[in-house]
């Protein structure tokens, strides 16, 4: 008989070209909230400035391996690269080094595809994996596009980075055209959100229209949503990637702890909702019995 299914990853790609709109700080502490419910995750550091890396204690100077190695040699072994820093908590680092990854790559024709290949080998090792893209459009954020399933886009609720999500679902168009058909936009994350203020709420009422207009279209942005509940404006966050801690051991009590918890909570409930459909056997439709006359 054939083995159980293999089960399934949530590979998600955390990006905006825009930077400093809270998007490594909500890789960190939404991989955080999730291992603190007790799913393994993994955070991949795809940015040479190795943020998510230092967030969570990892300092690049001390990497031995990171996921440069990953991408400059395919017979790499990822898991040597990947560090635990606290309980189901993991983390494939960046080092300073992979700038120069979109040059020595620049020849080879599956570049795009090398992090995608080595994630699957890690098979279920981990529930959830997310990836922190750079702030730009180029090798590193587009191998996370390759390798992830969907996208989440954190940004604050401004007039300007309402315009930049555009641009950010045109990329992901492109991409699926061509390197990976699967890829879907789930939705947007606000970070740093202030709901008093009257800008706020225009912009947040403009990206709700915007999505609930997508749903009739066939775009891969079509099921994507706002998400509740926003991460409201706090200094806690700010302040804990110095001290190499997620919000919830710098300060579990701040208002940023419960807004990422919150958000966790949806994630989740929305992605055990989708294992169960999955895992429900088809039901079997019994015919009624055919009469025949004597």
């Amino acid at each position: 008989m054939p083995g159980p299914a293999p089960r399934p990853i949530r590979l998600i790609a955390l990006m905006n070209q825009k930077g400093g709109v809270g998007k490594t700080t909500t890789t960190v502490n939404l991989a955080a909230a999730f291992a603190r419910s007790g799913r393994r995750t993994l955070i991949v550091d795809l940015d040479p400035q190795a943020h998510a890396s230092l967030h969570v204690g990892v300092d690049a100077a001390t990497v031995e391996s990171s996921v440069y190695d990953v991408l400059l040699d395919p017979a790499f072994d990822v898991t040597r690269a990947i560090r635990e820093v606290s309980p189901n908590l993991f983390v494939l680092p960046a080092q300073t080094d992979m700038a120069a990854a979109e040059t020595e790559l620049a020849t080879e024709p599956d570049r795009f595809h090398r992090l995608s290949r080595a994630l699957s080998k890690l098979g279920d090792a981990y529930e959830f994996v997310l990836m922190d893209c750079p702030p730009s459009l180029g090798l590193l954020t587009i191998s996370g596009l390759a390798a992830a399933r969907e996208v989440l886009i954190p940004m604050q609720s401004h007039f300007l980075a309402l315009q930049g999500v555009g641009k950010l679902l045109e990329t992901v168009s492109i991409v699926t055209q061509g390197l990976n058909p699967r890829l879907r936009v789930s939705g947007v994350i606000l970070c740093s959100h202030d709901p008093a203020t009257m800008h706020a709420r225009e912009v947040v009422s403009d990206l709700d229209q915007f999505f609930e207009q997508a749903r009739s279209g066939d775009t891969p942005w079509k099921f994507a949503r706002v998400y509740r509940p926003a991460i409201r404006r706090n200094i806690k966050l700010a302040e804990c990637p110095s001290f190499g801690k997620t919000i919830f051991e710098y300060a579990p009590d701040a208002p940023g702890a419960a807004d990422y918890l919150a958000l966790a909570k949806v994630l989740l409930t929305d992605w055990d909702a989708m294992l169960a459909r999955l895992n429900d056997p088809p039901a079997v439709v019994t015919a009624a019995p055919v009469k025949v006359r004597a």
